[in-house]
């Protein structure tokens, strides 16, 4: 697949979400890069603004298979990742699956569980594999988690460890829609109770697993300055020398920054990546992986802000 077709797969699998979503183009964009990057995406906003149907229209629309995990306290890990069950016809230990053997797993409101539990997510995330006893069961080359939360109840949640945090290529805050969204989508949806299917709006698949794959591997072979390198590596560090932080970006981040930058550049149908790439993702790929200081909590700054700061201070290739 070249670069065009990619571009294009990128504006089909857009057009199809749209037909059930209203507006959250921004959204959608981080989505395809997250997907085409081999990356997750973390979706925090306030109920009722489309997270868990966004994550169903999607993955309608790109042909990835669909689970979804509804965390709450008393969750455990053996109900996310599976177990080996003894089955007295056979005298022999057979593997019951969990719901993160899928392609597109929608963890939802993901904070409403503890960190224990948390926890079983990081080995599938970074690896796209599960171990279960011992042995390891590897998951789909396409697997990717999108995770939901809620940021404005702060009872019954527990904040996800920063180890976790980590492994989200990006953080996406959603906001409420303008006036003639919001019309729209009562227009649209003010007909009944529920949330009806991708199927039922019209979604359909545009993509399949060779596609997705053959997208995934001609993003990766995008080209990427040293220039670029550099800066992307500069912009990184600078998160772990401002005194309005007290933790920076991991080097993990800057990786991953580079690859979503490749895929930004791909759906935008270039085979080069640009500076403009870089700054543009740098919010949504930072804001989770960095700790805001004391001093920075006390005066009220806003990680978005330092972020900008940040973004404005780091000189960019020409």
């Amino acid at each position: 697949m070249n670069i065009d077709e990619v571009k294009a797969l990128g504006q089909a699998i857009r057009a199809e979400v749209a037909k059930g979503v209203v507006g959250q183009q921004d959204a959608v964009d981080l989505m395809l890069v997250a997907l085409f990057a081999s990356g997750h995406i973390l979706l925090e906003g306030p109920p009722g603004t489309a997270k868990t149907f966004l994550a169903q229209c999607f993955a309608r629309a790109a042909g990835l298979d669909y689970g979804r995990i509804q965390f709450t306290p008393d969750l455990l890990p053996g109900d996310i990742l599976g177990s080996n069950l003894f089955n007295f016809q056979t005298s022999q230990f057979t593997l019951t699956r969990g719901p993160i053997f899928t392609e597109l797993l929608l963890a939802d409101e993901i904070n409403r569980t503890p960190p224990k539990t948390q926890a079983a997510l990081l080995e599938a995330m970074q690896e796209r594999t599960v171990t279960i006893d011992g042995v390891d069961h590897k998951l789909s080359d396409r697997f990717m988690v999108v995770a939901t939360q809620n940021p404005i109840e702060n009872q019954g949640v527990y904040p996800l460890p920063e180890a976790q945090l980590d492994r989200f290529l990006f953080k996406y805050e959603f906001a409420y829609p303008s006036l003639d969204q919001e019309k729209q989508i009562v227009s649209g949806h003010g007909n009944r109770f529920g949330m009806p299917t991708p199927e039922q709006w019209g979604v359909a698949r545009v993509a399949d697993a060779a596609q997705i794959r053959a997208a995934a591997d001609a993003v990766a072979q995008n080209r990427l300055a040293e220039e670029v390198i550099d800066y992307v590596v500069r912009l990184v560090r600078a998160t772990r020398s401002t005194g309005d932080l007290q933790t920076g970006a991991s080097p993990r981040a800057g990786a991953t920054l580079a690859a979503a930058a490749r895929a930004r550049a791909a759906l935008d149908g270039r085979d080069f990546v640009l500076p403009d790439d870089v700054k543009a993702l740098a919010p949504a790929a930072l804001r989770h992986r960095v700790v805001l200081s004391p001093a920075a909590e006390i005066d009220g700054k806003p990680v978005d802000s330092i972020i900008a700061a940040l973004i404005e201070q780091t000189e960019a290739p020409r």
